[in-house]
């Protein structure tokens, strides 16, 4: 069976997809001769990006299980791209089978896939909504009653904010979403950073298709998204290093960071 037959609704696997190349470096199984070629490119320029890849994803999971362990019941997976298991829900899970987990995507590709993926899991519910549209996406969550913004929420921002350039005006984005969660809900946010190496910043860009652009913004930069929350751990690091101090730091940096609301 050809990769076309074997594509959801509303995929072109002819093309490379940002989410599907990352599924490739995670060893995942949603993706294409587009995407493998392209990640194959990219592990030449830096041959540490599949441990990156790894890093990044065992980050998110294990904030997602801080936050479960703290007492949050809701989680907003925001940038969720393809469902890889092991997944933000069975994090959650872990800790309470009620948790509800809301997986949100801008891209109807990555939407395609989650959908398929994810339909009939209790608790969760793949959304297609663009984050650069903050406020219609958290009054469609009110709307829907998908979130209860009274009760504390985990929001996870992991490796999606680096597409919002500076005049799509990122700070508001956390703003409002800062002014919206109760205390004790918790910001997870993971971003690269400029120290990046450049041939990979090139590269990555292929993976929209050249339809998108990447902020590599400074760690002291990524910083100021955490302003209104306490930062628990290491604080604002590399990846690896949040996971243990004395990992080293590849060429693709990957910055992340968990915020607890006072």
């Amino acid at each position: 069976m050809s990769n076309i037959e074997r594509a959801p609704r509303g995929v072109d696997p002819s093309k490379p997809n940002s989410a599907r190349v990352y599924d490739y470096l995670l060893g995942g199984r949603s993706h294409y001769t587009t995407d493998r070629v392209l990640a194959e490119q990219m592990v030449r320029i830096a041959p540490d990006i599949q441990a990156t890849a790894a890093a990044h994803r065992q980050f998110l999971l294990q904030a997602v299980l801080l936050a479960a362990e703290a007492g949050v019941r809701q989680f907003l997976d925001i940038g969720a791209g393809i469902p890889t298991s092991p997944a933000v829900h069975e994090m959650a899970h872990k800790v309470d089978e009620g948790a509800r987990v809301v997986s949100v995507d801008h891209d109807p590709v990555v939407h395609a896939h989650a959908t398929a993926f994810l339909s009939g899991v209790p608790g969760v519910i793949p959304l297609l909504a663009d984050v650069r549209r903050a406020d219609e996406l958290v009054e469609r969550l009110r709307a829907e009653r998908l979130i209860d913004f009274a009760e504390p929420v985990a929001i996870l921002l992991g490796g999606v904010i680096h597409y919002v350039m500076d005049t799509e005006h990122p700070d508001r984005i956390h703003a409002r979403f800062r002014e919206v969660m109760a205390p004790g809900s918790y910001l997870i946010l993971t971003h690269a950073t400029d120290d990046t190496v450049r041939d990979f910043r090139d590269l990555a860009t292929q993976s929209v298709g050249g339809s998108a652009q990447f902020a590599y913004r400074t760690r002291a930069e990524v910083e100021k998204f955490f302003e209104g929350f306490d930062l628990l751990g290491p604080g604002v690091t590399p990846v690896q290093q949040w996971l243990d101090a004395r990992a080293a730091v590849p060429p693709v940096v990957i910055v992340g960071g968990v915020g607890r609301r006072p």
